[in-house]
């Protein structure tokens, strides 16, 4: 395919020709329709849902080059090394590269030979760069992840800001932004810094069916974190920590127990980053342990879960990692585990920040957003998507608390007992000790400070530890109790904690239910691949042979498996088994180049394993 010949496309026929789709899905036709029709757009569609096919098409469809601005790396080399499959010159320009790919880039863009190209905007800006291009014909102009270009979205990048001038350089090329991630706010922001005031914009529904979103009290951090990976074994799992040390710390632990965990931050050396994201790439089951320098643009479809370690800043970049899961439809998990330290570790650190005072408030609303949502005794789908202002009409069902309703009851004397002895301790002690102290268990530190001389002493013996640790941890989230200092002392927020005291406030309390990992073994089916779940035994040795044939190829061509077909389109192989060229033709996601480059080695795997 080249580009810039002058003449337009039909873009349903590139969607079939090219990637081997028959119809678009949801919201992508109208996205494609403003874009043909040169106007701005704006599209908020969530991660999975198919935001690239919303710029590729046009971009193919209209004369010249279209360009796609992203801050992703990873992401960038995936989606170029996936449209050279399909049979599209595409490229990209960005500051990992070598010399000589670059220049091997830069000299087939400024001689019409690329179809798309993907840049960086630090490239973009960077001296020459605008205009070189301005000498070219461009199709579209893509702005990827275009949250980042907003002061209230969980990914600014102030690089992102220069893109408002955009129009200037290149008039009358419309323009397409497209995010996961946005609330009223940001996308307010995003038109705003974009200058699009007059875009239409277009919003998918956030909901995602398909993940299992779940938020569970820390017992045992290590233990319940190897309880959901055990789960998934021998697929790719995702598991978010707040510091650099504690992924270290946990990849180390998790590789002591047999898995096959690497560790991922900004403070790794370039080389050792890219040599886990090769590994993460390669379709091999591995554990990627991670602060949130991994995040965006990780494109493998098969993550099964993605487990929360630490408590996110803000409902939108939690969205953002859990959204890594299940891009392939198949169903994924989610697993949140937090307790009180997290909490006000959490808002310690944002009172710290040097954020200006305006968006210090900003980001004190979202986090708080957040630990509502790990609180709340409802739907967690519905209290998650409120945060982006859908309003899912119904329980989802695939959430923890819609799957087992959460007890509560009137916990005002239960809180009012925790407050007492927090007070009465002298607030300098941590939880431990106060839940000791209200069961009235003797300890050197009871009795060197005459804790147990005091009338609380004891007042909570009817119940175990793990009970006053909840409650504790429910009154740190509804902000009555603060954490302090270098030992996590607990202390009374006065304002919030005076009503409870004096009976003046009811609190419900949320029961914790005990873990039923039965329950939960249900999300993964018990281990077996999703995409195998509905196929007979000759069906799943055609997929396995299948698979093992992409894994072959993959290696050779140095690039990710999925890169060739998705595991949903080689389920659809081995489930029709097609006989003929013409027939695999037929199968969704096999375009033209990939029928006539994979074509026959397909049919004779399938043709292998029916012999």
């Amino acid at each position: 395919m080249t580009a810039g010949d002058g003449t337009s496309r039909n873009p349903r026929d590139v969607l079939a020709e090219v990637f081997g789709f028959p119809d678009f899905r949801g919201l992508q036709q109208q996205a494609v329709d403003e874009v043909m029709a040169g106007r701005d757009c704006l599209v908020l569609m969530p991660t999975g849902g198919g935001k690239s096919v919303c710029y590729q098409v046009p971009a193919l469809a209209r004369p010249g080059t279209g360009l796609v601005i992203s801050p992703l790396i990873a992401l960038m080399d995936d989606q170029v090394a996936a449209l050279r499959q399909l049979g599209v010159n595409a490229g990209a320009l960005h500051s990992e590269q070598e010399a000589d790919d670059a220049a091997r880039v830069r000299s087939d863009l400024m001689a019409g030979r690329l179809d798309i190209l993907y840049v960086s905007p630090e490239r973009l800006l960077s001296p020459g760069m605008l205009e070189r291009l301005g000498r070219l014909t461009l199709s579209i102009i893509a702005i990827d992840e275009a949250h980042c270009i907003s002061a209230w979205g969980h990914e600014f990048r102030p690089e992102y800001r220069e893109l408002a001038a955009l129009p200037q350089h290149f008039p009358n090329v419309p323009r397409i932004a497209l995010t996961a991630t946005a609330d009223a706010r940001t996308r307010t922001d995003i038109l705003d810094a974009l200058a699009m005031p007059d875009a239409t914009v277009l919003k998918a529904s956030f909901h995602r069916p398909n993940l299992d979103i779940a938020v569970k009290p820390k017992t045992s951090e290590l233990r319940q974190l190897t309880g959901i990976l055990d789960r998934h074994r021998g697929a790719a799992s995702i598991v978010y920590c707040g510091s650099r040390s504690k992924t270290e710390r946990i990849a180390r632990s998790l590789a002591g127990k047999g898995y096959v965990a690497l560790p991922f931050h900004a403070g790794l050396s370039p080389v050792e980053k890219r040599a886990a994201l090769m590994r993460f790439r390669s379709g091999e089951p591995v554990v990627i342990v991670a602060t949130i320098a991994f995040g965006m643009g990780i494109d493998r479809p098969d993550v099964r879960a993605v487990v929360h370690l630490d408590m996110p800043s803000s409902p939108e970049g939690y969205y953002q990692q859990i959204g890594r899961a299940g891009r392939d439809g198949e169903q994924a998990e989610t697993v949140l585990l937090y307790g009180g330290d997290d909490m006000a570790r959490a808002r310690y650190w944002l009172e710290q920040s040097n954020a200006p005072d305006a968006q210090k408030r900003i980001m004190s609303a979202r986090l708080e957003a957040m630990i509502a949502l790990t609180e709340t005794t409802g739907c967690r789908t519905q209290a998650l998507l409120s945060c982006f202002g859908e309003e899912l009409p119904a329980a989802c069902g695939h959430c923890d608390n819609c799957r087992n309703p959460v007890a509560t009851f009137d916990g005002t004397v239960a809180a009012q007992k925790v407050l007492s002895a927090i007070y009465r301790t002298g607030q300098r002690f941590g939880a431990v000790h106060v839940a000791g102290v209200l069961r009235g268990k003797a300890s050197d530190m009871a009795s060197r400070h005459g804790h147990e001389k005091l009338s609380v002493f004891g007042i909570g013996r009817d119940r175990p530890e793990p009970f006053w640790r909840g409650v504790i941890r429910q009154l740190i989230a509804r902000g009555a109790i603060k954490v302090t200092g270098e030992y996590n002392a607990l202390a009374l927020e006065e304002g919030r904690a005076r009503p409870i005291l004096r009976g003046e406030e009811q609190i419900m309390l949320r029961e914790d239910a005990t873990e039923d990992l039965k329950a939960a073994g249900r999300v993964s089916g018990g281990g077996q691949r999703p995409q195998m779940a509905d196929l007979t035994p000759e069906a799943a040795a055609r997929y396995e042979a299948l698979r093992q044939w992409r894994l072959g190829e993959a290696r050779e061509q140095e690039i990710p498996p999925y890169v060739i077909f998705h595991d949903a389109v080689l389920h659809d192989i081995a489930l029709e088994r097609p006989a003929t060229l013409d027939e695999l033709g037929m199968i969704r996601g096999v375009g033209g180049s990939k029928l006539a480059r994979y074509g026959a080695a397909v049919l004779d795997v399938l043709a292998d394993v029916g012999a």
